[in-house]
């Protein structure tokens, strides 16, 4: 009887430890650092297959450009159209230019005339978080690629 409740509580700490080492870590909250990172390697990948197929890849919610709250999307320089956008499909083919967040600010067409005076920046600006359902505070890496606009966010804490 001893020996099948160590052999049972045996099992039962095994069982504990696979899951544990199977189990995903907790990510952390993604950094500018985080955003930058997932913008070039959109970039590079853009340069080396074309917009058409990263376009794809961000519809499909592609790990290398999803990555659990931080993502890429691409809007289009000369009109502002959103080209993909991995979470909200709805807003693809749209102009949101002059749409502001939250506070007022047309944060979109910061965005846009950023990429197109220095190529790349930072646009801070408000917008509702999916994770709390807060309006917070947020900011976005920008790097343009021909006529594309690349964008990745994060929330400030």
């Amino acid at each position: 009887m001893k020996q099948t409740a160590t052999l049972a509580a045996s099992a039962a700490i095994a069982a504990i430890a696979a899951t544990l080492l199977h189990a995903p870590a907790f990510a952390a909250e993604p950094t500018e650092k985080d955003a930058v990172a997932i913008v070039e390697k959109s970039a590079a990948f853009l340069k080396a297959h074309g917009k058409d197929e990263l376009i794809k890849k961000v519809a499909a919610k592609d790990p290398d450009f999803v990555q659990g709250s931080l993502y890429v999307d691409l809007r289009d320089l000369n009109s502002g159209i959103v080209l993909a956008h991995p979470f909200n499909p709805s807003i693809v083919g749209k102009d949101l230019t002059d749409v502001p967040d939250a506070s007022g600010k047309k944060y979109r067409r910061e965005i846009i005339e950023l990429a197109a005076k220095k190529g790349h920046g930072w646009v801070d600006y408000q917008y509702k978080n999916p994770g709390s359902g807060k309006i917070e505070p947020k900011t976005t890496y920008i790097l343009r690629v021909g006529d594309v606009v690349l964008e990745a966010g994060i929330y400030k804490k």
